[in-house]
């Protein structure tokens, strides 16, 4: 066992001698043997010195790639993109608001005019930007409101969204569409899905209505009182709290 010596100290006894020279090997080794690793180590950087360059400048490259595309072409890409929507979404909102032509407004939404982009045109051209991902929402609204409930489906699927108020419509809006397709079951995931979006207090017990709804007419009133009970609870001020208590006895609760 190793023992601590003082600075200067010299053995006496031969035992000490040898001892001290047995630590001064150890310690001579273990330098030895740093040195052999630190020598492999700069051998090897030596030897892959160029693929290591050529990899660090590969990510160099990707990277400034990366940032010279958001700056000199997906950003321009956004403000046109931004730009074609506005006359689609004139179109869109008056057929919203408006009482005649709605077809025909929604339809000019979808594919354009007065020399501009629709919908579809904006998915087309600037499809990887916010403006076209909002583009598959209005389309897929358009669609619904004028009776193209597959097409409907597909534009509002490929919408992506995390927003509070978006997300939920555009799932409810699908299950709308397989309401008019007659698929009641696949309406019904799509409005529990809507329901569990968000916990607004317009958007969520609008479509926990409409799944207790569905649920009921496919028989699985265990679910369909869930759905109502958690309208009553969590939503009892909202205009559809006022259903609940009429369907909660067609459901049989107790």
């Amino acid at each position: 066992m190793a023992t601590y010596q003082k600075r200067g100290y010299k053995p006496k006894t031969k035992e000490e001698v040898e001892e001290h020279v047995q630590e001064e090997s150890t310690t001579a080794e273990v330098f030895e043997s740093l040195d052999e690793g630190a020598s492999k180590t700069e051998a090897w950087v030596e030897n892959n010195q160029k693929p290591i360059f050529i990899g660090i400048a590969v990510i160099v490259v990707a990277v400034l790639g990366y940032l010279a595309f958001e700056k000199f072409i997906q950003e321009p890409k956004e403000l046109e993109a931004s730009n074609e929507m506005y006359q689609a979404q004139n179109y869109f909102n008056e057929a919203v608001e408006g009482s005649v032509a709605k077809d025909s407004l929604f339809n000019l939404a979808l594919s354009g005019g007065e020399g501009k982009y629709g919908f579809l045109d904006i998915i087309d051209n600037y499809g990887s930007t916010k403006a076209g991902n909002l583009a598959h929402y209005y389309a897929g609204m358009a669609y619904l409101n004028t009776n193209k409930y597959q097409e409907a489906i597909d534009q509002l699927d490929a919408f992506e969204s995390e927003d509070a108020m978006l997300a939920p419509l555009a799932k409810g809006a699908i299950g709308d569409a397989f309401m008019q397709l007659d698929q009641p079951e696949e309406a019904l995931s799509y409005y529990e899905e809507a329901a569990s979006k968000s916990e607004n207090n317009f958007v969520a017990p609008r479509f926990l209505l409409k799944a207790a709804k569905v649920a009921i007419s496919l028989d699985e009133n265990d679910k369909a009182v869930s759905f109502l009970n958690r309208i009553e609870e969590d939503y009892s001020e909202s205009a559809e709290a006022g259903e609940v208590p009429l369907l909660l006895g067609v459901a049989g609760a107790e």
